[in-house]
């Protein structure tokens, strides 16, 4: 590893610690995260290209945080476990900024993917970990991915209702996808 990784890395971690489980605003500019991670704007634009960039990995390190302690919970649960668990972590009221944000950095990246490969490549993260379920349930390899595929493709769309219209879906939207 890099000493240039290794900064990045440390740079990401503090402003982990700073965001938590949030993030700022898109309208908060570069120079106000460096002034609260205590650091310098010249730094996250070196490291993270920009604004956005800065956003794209807090929530890539964000979500492989998040995957991993749902994983971790799921343990010997069931498929339909775990998406329960996804479901009611990212609809918690203190998650709102963070799936506004999640989206937020989808547009942006549906525009320009080659600006936000390590982003987009994390959006498979939570399929990967779904089909695993799905396979461990006795579902085949191409069978199982399908499922976790249209299942986190059919989470993400119900969430975006829920940003656009807050109580707009219920674990009733996602039995439903369950049943399919």
């Amino acid at each position: 590893m890099d000493l240039s990784s290794t900064a990045r890395e440390r740079l990401l971690a503090r402003l982990l610690d700073v965001f938590d489980d949030g993030l700022p605003p898109p309208e908060t500019s570069l120079r106000e995260i460096a002034a609260r991670a205590e650091t310098s704007h010249a730094l996250l634009r070196y490291h993270f290209g920009s604004l956005t960039g800065v956003l794209a990995a807090l929530l890539a390190a964000q979500r492989t945080r998040d995957n991993e302690a749902l994983f971790r919970e799921a343990g010997q649960g069931t498929f339909a476990d775990l998406v329960l668990a996804i479901w009611r972590a990212y609809t918690s009221p203190e998650q709102l900024s963070r799936v506004r944000g999640f989206f937020h950095v989808v547009g942006l990246a549906a525009y320009s993917p080659d600006d936000f490969g390590e982003f987009v490549s994390s959006l498979d993260d939570l399929t990967r970990m779904l089909a695993s379920l799905a396979e461990r349930e006795g579902l085949g390899p191409g069978e199982a991915l399908t499922r976790a595929t249209v299942t986190v493709a059919a989470i993400r769309g119900l969430l975006l209702q829920e940003v656009l219209t807050p109580g707009a879906c219920s674990e009733d939207a996602v039995a439903l996808i369950l049943r399919l």
